[in-house]
């Protein structure tokens, strides 16, 4: 989350060069990069952290809001893609009719080790 505001830093510092230089192109696809670092950087720490769990169940938050997802009504497994010729394991949470996917950005961990650990808060 930090580098993602250092790069966006970078970006606009880069707009203000080309500002005073005059290059409109270069002005441009800066500016239209530090757009793209910032909202993803603003998404990041709005809704961090992504998925909490305690003895209850667990709190999921999103653009949406906060949802809170009782054990009862929770479904939690790990799915695995295979894309470019890499591996990826994402945390899938399913509650009543929605789903939730966590990648390893989203929790700051292995999807597996987090699993390991909501396993064990379930029971």
């Amino acid at each position: 989350m930090v580098s993602a505001w250092a790069v966006t830093a970078l970006l606009l510092a880069g707009v203000v060069t080309d500002a005073l230089t005059g290059d409109r192109g270069g002005l441009v696809l800066f500016a239209l990069a530090a757009v793209a670092a910032g909202a993803f950087a603003a998404h990041a720490t709005i809704v961090r952290p992504r998925l909490a769990a305690d003895t209850e169940g667990l709190v999921a938050r999103t653009l949406g809001g906060t949802h809170r997802l009782p054990w009862a009504q929770t479904r939690t497994r790990l799915r695995t893609t295979r894309r470019l010729g890499r591996d990826g394991v994402t945390l899938e949470i399913e509650h009543e009719d929605e789903l939730y996917v966590f990648g390893w950005l989203d929790l700051g961990e292995d999807p597996r080790d987090v699993l390991d650990v909501l396993s064990t808060l379930r029971s």
